[in-house]
């Protein structure tokens, strides 16, 4: 899963949100200085990440990828598997997908001094082009894999690569509709034996 999909897994409170989108900008050792429910929202995330990459349903959809993409069909599946959770938002949430982003957009700016520097710089943006929302959108998606074909140094196969998404759109759907309950059962056991 993406943002959105971290996002939805996380308890029902600021810090936990902030904590469970900042497993995407921490890496190594979680520090100590910051709060518990901060922390214990990257270390779901990690949990999270850990158990998405090892699941069959997970690996069938990268495996749809065409071989030219396959390395990195990761990134796309995650990227393919937020749009599936936007589009079908109100099947898993009584609040609405655009209230649900502002309230993750309060608590990033209610944490804004706790968050790196890389998300200090994003956050205008992603507020301000709702990325959370947009994920509705397959140009959105297939924007959102362009910028990030563009941070990787290395030569790499993102750029459009939501062709992928459209031309397997019916079974990476079928994917995610296998695979998003068993996630969402993993991550509820995991919150209740903290």
């Amino acid at each position: 899963m993406n943002y959105l999909g971290h996002l939805y897994l996380a308890e029902d409170n600021s810090a936990s949100l902030v904590g469970n989108l900042l497993g995407d900008f921490v890496k190594g050792s979680i520090s100590a200085a910051l709060p518990d429910e901060i922390r214990y929202g990257i270390a779901l995330h990690r949990k999270v990440d850990v158990f998405t990459d090892s699941h069959e349903i997970v690996r069938a959809s990268m495996r749809r990828i065409t071989p030219a993409r396959r390395r990195f069909a990761g990134i796309m599946v995650d990227m393919f598997y937020d749009h599936f959770l936007a589009q079908n938002w109100q099947r898993f949430s009584d609040i609405s997908l655009q209230g649900f982003s502002e309230n993750v957009y309060r608590a990033l700016l209610e944490h804004h001094a706790l968050l790196p520097d890389r998300l200090k710089r994003m956050l205008p943006y992603i507020i301000e082009e709702n990325w959370l929302v947009s994920y509705k959108e397959i140009a959105s998606i297939d924007r959102a894999l362009n910028r990030l074909s563009k941070r990787f140094r290395r030569e790499n196969t993102l750029l459009n690569s939501a062709e992928e998404l459209a031309a397997n759109y019916k079974q990476l759907e079928g994917d995610f509709y296998k695979f998003f309950p068993d996630l969402i059962q993993f991550a509820e056991t995991q919150r209740s034996a903290r």
